[in-house]
């Protein structure tokens, strides 16, 4: 874990299921992290917190954004893996400059419904709920992009497990 200022010593665990932030009424937000068995309130953004997760796998998040791009061509709201052997998939739930982004981990997701407002809530596999201020076609949409991602990325992986024997690098004469 790391302990300096500008880092979160918070760490994204498979057991994550969602960096959110809530904006109340007064025009103040809370950001907290969703276990499967505990919330936390956090100091930083989720956007933050998902760089920082990138980083202790040996990326950035501009790198997996980068990576995204490159798998199957999404250049916004783009879906990322924090670590893929471990099934950590992220998307976020609008632009991540946006200090309203919130990320969630696809594989958490038991369903999503439409909520009034133009919002949408999103149910837990534990059965925890949240209610988001975004669209359920945007929800849908991204919840779709990020099995897409995963499928490719996964099978990229599976490929290269399968012929690993064969991929051994020779020395050059």
């Amino acid at each position: 874990m790391y302990n300096d200022f500008y880092t979160p010593t918070y760490e994204i665990t498979p057991m994550t299921m969602a960096v959110i932030v809530q904006h109340g009424d007064n025009g103040k937000s809370a950001r907290f992290i969703l276990e499967e068995d505990f919330e936390y309130v956090v100091d930083h953004s989720p956007t933050k917190i998902i760089d920082s997760a990138c980083k202790f796998f040996g990326a950035s998040l501009k790198g997996r954004q980068d990576g995204t791009r490159d798998i199957c061509g999404l250049t916004h709201k783009a879906p990322i893996s924090i670590d893929p052997s471990s099934g950590m998939y992220f998307f976020p739930t609008c632009s991540p400059a946006n200090p309203k982004c919130s990320w969630i981990a696809h594989s958490h997701i038991d369903q999503i419904n439409k909520a009034t407002n133009h919002r949408t809530e999103i149910i837990f596999k534990n059965g925890k709920q949240i209610i988001l201020d975004v669209s359920f076609g945007s929800m849908l949409n991204q919840v779709q992009r990020t099995a897409q991602y995963r499928y490719l990325l996964d099978n990229r992986i599976k490929f290269l497990q399968k012929h690993k024997a064969d991929m051994v690098a020779e020395p050059l004469p």
